[in-house]
């Protein structure tokens, strides 16, 4: 059974931390990015989560938003976690990120 809470680290070199879920499958923890389209400083951001069906399910589906400390953007991220034959943890995600732009006429470049 995938259990989400800990330390992950992706193939970019970005770390997420997920903290304890709660019976509703909700969790909350933090995000550094290895990589961001800013010159500013990269800081660690907070992130919300959810886990749908936390206790039954071997490769549960899940998502979160993470609110970036150093960038008028959220992401939202939903995925899937895996579990090989040896017992490895993987999970496989898809993002969305939504920058802040200054007018509605500049929305079609606001979304990556």
């Amino acid at each position: 059974q995938c259990d989400l809470q800990g330390l992950w680290r992706n193939e970019l070199g970005s770390n997420m931390t997920v903290l304890a879920m709660n019976t509703a499958g909700t969790f909350s923890g933090s995000y550094h990015t290895a990589v961001a389209a800013t010159n500013k400083q990269i800081l660690v951001s907070p992130l919300q989560g959810v886990q749908q069906h936390p206790s039954a399910k071997r490769h549960p589906t899940f998502g979160f938003t993470v609110q970036w400390q150093f960038s008028d953007s959220t992401t939202a991220f939903v995925g899937q976690c895996f579990v090989d034959h040896r017992g490895k943890e993987t999970l496989e995600t898809t993002w969305l990120l939504r920058e802040e732009v200054p007018s509605h006429k500049d929305t079609w470049k606001a979304t990556r």
